[in-house]
């Protein structure tokens, strides 16, 4: 099966077992440092990213109707919060290939938290990768739209333009830099600011 083949759960399966796999390489104190999610540790968002997992219907409106819906993310963090780094890692183990909500869309869910969530810990460690191509150019196209992550709102009115995948948005003052650092500036992350250029660029950090 070819990359273009790949279904989204396929994609995110790939996506979570390398994140394992990044995973286990950690030192003990890189899972208490802090993550690109403000408040967040490096342990809390691998927490997160398997929290909804296991949720039925039942579960999952208990913990909107404890978190508010905003704080939704917080209250599953702080189910999983007493789990040891090895506890979590078993856990991500038995959940390669999503589950629950994060199963929803076919996967896209999965694939995008997953991909995201990557990047905002190898960022904060400062352990960059090169992330695979096919994976970039399924989640770009997925994420303007998507409403839980308010990309659409910090990118109205500019033009997009990756310059390492072929993906494109919008139309206005352009901003132009690879396909992550569009991804994870879009949804929010300043880190990623000083790697795009152009006259949106200015614009889309008042957003932030």
């Amino acid at each position: 099966m070819t990359a273009s083949e790949k279904s989204l759960m396929d994609l995110a399966f790939d996506e979570r077992s390398d994140l394992a796999a990044f995973l286990r390489t950690l030192a003990p104190g890189d899972w208490q440092a802090p993550s690109l999610c403000e408040r967040w540790t490096v342990k809390d968002v691998v927490a997160h990213i398997i929290s909804y997992d296991e949720l039925g219907f039942l579960g999952l409106v208990k913990r909107f109707a404890k978190g508010r819906i905003i704080r939704a993310n917080d209250v599953g963090v702080e189910e999983f919060a007493a789990m040891s780094p090895d506890d979590l890692l078993a856990d991500l183990g038995a959940h390669l290939r999503p589950k629950g909500l994060t199963a929803g869309f076919g996967g896209m869910i999965g694939l995008v938290d997953g991909l995201i969530h990557h990047q905002d810990i190898r960022r904060a460690l400062s352990r960059p990768r090169t992330v695979p191509i096919e994976r970039l150019e399924r989640v770009l196209p997925l994420v303007p739209g998507n409403p839980r992550l308010g990309a659409g709102r910090r990118i109205k009115g500019l033009r997009l333009e990756a310059t390492d995948v072929t993906w494109q948005h919008g139309a206005g003052p352009e901003i132009v830099g690879t396909g992550e650092a569009l991804l994870m500036a879009m949804t929010g992350r300043r880190a990623a600011l000083d790697e795009l250029s152009g006259p949106g660029v200015a614009r889309l950090a008042e957003r932030m």
